[in-house]
């Protein structure tokens, strides 16, 4: 799978736009993961830039190509689960994007090819006591080794919110 191949790929989820509305659709399994990454202005810019560049993916570990950076609305975006190119393909699709001066981040779902079907928000916060990163997620099994891997899969994903946090950490205090 290439980024090109991405361009007519529907989404694999009917509930689109949910995660801006904190909605978890009926059936899907959800995942709330917010952490504190330090204080100030500064830590607050350069982990929106970070974010909206997709350099928080990259320094999770997880390799992504994009049409858009930074982020837009309709951004498609290729990321790999697993050792570089012939890791597991996951096909993606910004739905929703805020920039606001206390808030930024955006939203992508799921296209058809992922794993897992659903929708992943990616926000950081400006708050009175720190700056703080909050994934929010609902998701249910795409394919057939998802549905087999049951709560492995859900366990990676709690996992992968993880290891983002840690990256937008690192880059957001450097």
């Amino acid at each position: 799978m290439k980024l090109d191949d991405l361009r007519d790929r529907r989404f694999s989820y009917d509930a689109v736009g949910s995660t801006l509305r904190d909605e978890t659709p009926p059936g899907y399994h959800r995942l709330d993961y917010r952490v504190r990454i330090g204080a100030g202005d500064e830590v607050f810019r350069r982990a929106g830039e970070a974010l909206m560049t997709w350099k928080a993916h990259h320094a999770a570990g997880v390799p992504v190509e994009a049409t858009d950076s930074p982020v837009v609305v309709g951004t498609n975006s290729l990321g790999r689960l697993g050792v570089a190119s012939v890791g597991l393909p996951v096909p993606c699709r910004v739905v929703w994007v805020v920039d606001e001066p206390d808030r930024i981040g955006f939203a992508y779902g799921t296209l058809e090819g992922h794993p897992q079907a659903g929708e992943e928000s990616l926000v950081v916060t400006r708050e009175p006591d720190g700056i703080y990163y909050t994934i929010r997620a609902y998701s249910r099994a795409g394919t057939w080794y998802t549905r087999l891997g049951g709560p492995v899969a859900r366990a990676a994903q709690k996992l992968v919110a993880q290891h983002y946090a840690k990256a937008l950490t690192r880059l957001a205090n450097s």
